[in-house]
């Protein structure tokens, strides 16, 4: 009699601790939008360094520069090729005095002034003097190419920002060589992006453009809108989760990444479920919702709605979640009963012929 009534009371408690569990938001990290190494493409001497950890930069801006005299110089003569045009205006000049005598040669040999052979001489004259014009505009045109591939190698001295964000860590100072490490990390933290594992269970219930609210872990920040910009179309076999990713606007650059925090997609928690209740307090920001006590987790017991009158021992049951059910016998003068029942929180159980009443 004494296990079955230990058994009993376990399976009650356990019931009762599984109804009054109430699910929470699931874990997720707050990260930069977007991290680069930034590096450089050729190899030297950093000569100047622009920025320091912690800086804020834009897309373009020159971050370092290293030691470029030879290809500053290389860029001026080319650019004082392409932009030299003395040969391409004589060799033009040329051309249209060969032009101008073929055609006064022409005249002439309608007026049989001059011979054929004259006129035919004129005419070659004309066509080399102005094929040496369009080679000389050629040429300009492959300097001006030459001035731009200067110009390219000299801004491959220069390492610029690949778009707009914040120095995370800097890795060399001026005077140092670098051959293809990176110099600089850069972080982009508007907006910032969240990653969250949800559990297979919800797959097909978050839906890109999907509002949710973010809490991280410092309290100061409050709850935040965060908006679902990717769900994983692939779940996890090992973890059975699936990953799920939103956007959080950060133009003040308030919010700091790397940040933990916790994530509701509505109806998740007790905070939705109490937020669809008029007048119910909203819990503060950082702090989970704890569950609501069940009638196991009470102090008095549960009583049945059919009213009895309790005769014989009594064996009341007193239910703590976080305790092991506890048993104490209250005496009740009564006469001998039929054997054992149980009517909800109460226990009548018949005592032995021979033992005296319970005390």
């Amino acid at each position: 009699m004494k296990r079955h009534i230990s058994r009993t009371l376990c399976l009650m408690a356990a019931a009762g601790a599984g109804a009054g569990a109430v699910a929470e938001p699931m874990g997720c990290l707050i990260e930069p939008d977007r991290v680069a190494e930034v590096g450089s493409a050729s190899v030297g001497v950093i000569e100047h360094m622009g920025v320091e950890r912690g800086d804020m930069v834009t897309s373009g801006q020159i971050l370092a520069r290293l030691s470029s005299g030879v290809e500053r110089a290389s860029m001026a003569v080319a650019e004082t090729r392409a932009t030299a045009d003395a040969e391409v205006k004589a060799a033009a000049a040329a051309a249209d005095l060969a032009k101008s005598k073929y055609e006064r040669a022409r005249d002439l040999v309608k007026e049989n002034f001059i011979s054929t052979q004259a006129l035919e001489q004129a005419q070659a004259e004309w066509r080399v003097a102005d094929e040496r014009a369009r080679q000389a505009r050629e040429a300009r045109d492959v300097a001006q190419r030459e001035w731009q591939l200067s110009a390219a190698q000299l801004g491959q001295r220069l390492i610029r920002a690949p778009f707009d964000g914040i120095i995370v860590e800097r890795y060399h100072s001026q005077g140092e060589r670098i051959e293809r490490e990176a110099v600089v990390k850069v972080a982009k933290i508007d907006p910032l992006r969240i990653e969250a594992i949800v559990p297979a269970s919800q797959f097909g219930s978050i839906k890109p453009g999907q509002l949710a609210q973010v809490t991280p872990q410092l309290q100061q920040f409050g709850v935040l809108r965060a908006t679902v910009t990717l769900v994983d179309r692939v779940i996890d076999a090992a973890s059975n989760s699936f990953r799920v990713r939103l956007t959080l606007p950060n133009p003040d650059h308030t919010v700091p990444s790397g940040l933990r925090c916790s994530v509701d997609f509505g109806g998740n928690s007790a905070a939705s479920a109490s937020a669809a209740q008029p007048g119910t307090p909203a819990r503060p920001a950082g702090k989970p919702a704890s569950a609501a006590p069940s009638s196991w987790q009470m102090d008095t017991p549960m009583r049945s709605s059919a009213a009895e009158e309790p005769r014989g021992g009594v064996v009341q049951a007193v239910f703590h979640p976080a305790a092991a059910p506890a048993v104490r016998p209250v005496p009740v003068p009564a006469p001998r009963q039929t054997p054992g029942r149980m009517v909800s929180g109460r226990v009548v159980v018949e005592p032995p012929e021979a033992a005296p009443a319970a005390r």
